[in-house]
């Protein structure tokens, strides 16, 4: 794998810039708005939640690190943009915007493009596309604990 490292520490910044600027809209509804959501009683702490994220983040880096030190994968990169973007945009909705339904119908193009990325994956890199499957996964329990919000506080 020729230019892994250099690539890692690429896709590593812009993971961490995507957290970054994410937090920032997640931090806006923190607090009072957020603590007064009636939520399921399966809704993980928040310390669990930025864990896991992190972890996710850094697997998003080293499949992507991978699939690009074996080549330039222009679909899986722009669908890669489009995931990032979208997965910054939910946390505006849900958090800056405080509406968890209009996060809910971006979490569906979030999650298909979290599937794409596996798809456009797996031709070049199966490991690289395996790293991913706990992203979908993630975001498709997000996608239940953000409906079940909805459904909550009607």
């Amino acid at each position: 794998m020729r230019g892994f490292w250099p690539r890692l520490l690429v896709f590593g910044v812009l993971t961490a810039t995507t957290a970054w600027i994410g937090g920032r809209f997640t931090a806006r509804g923190l607090g009072p708005w957020y603590d007064g959501l009636a939520k399921p009683s399966w809704n993980p702490p928040g310390a669990l939640i930025a864990a896991v994220w992190t972890v996710l983040f850094s697997l998003i880096a080293v499949s992507s690190a991978i699939l690009w030190s074996r080549g330039r994968p222009v679909a899986y990169t722009l669908a890669l943009g489009v995931n990032l973007a979208l997965n910054v945009f939910w946390s505006y909705l849900f958090f800056a915007r405080r509406s968890p339904s209009a996060a809910l119908g971006e979490l569906v193009l979030l999650e298909l493009t979290c599937v794409a990325l596996v798809l456009l994956a797996w031709p070049v890199s199966r490991a690289a596309a395996v790293l991913l499957l706990p992203y979908v996964a993630w975001v498709a329990f997000a996608g239940f604990l953000n409906g079940s919000i909805v459904k909550m506080n009607p």
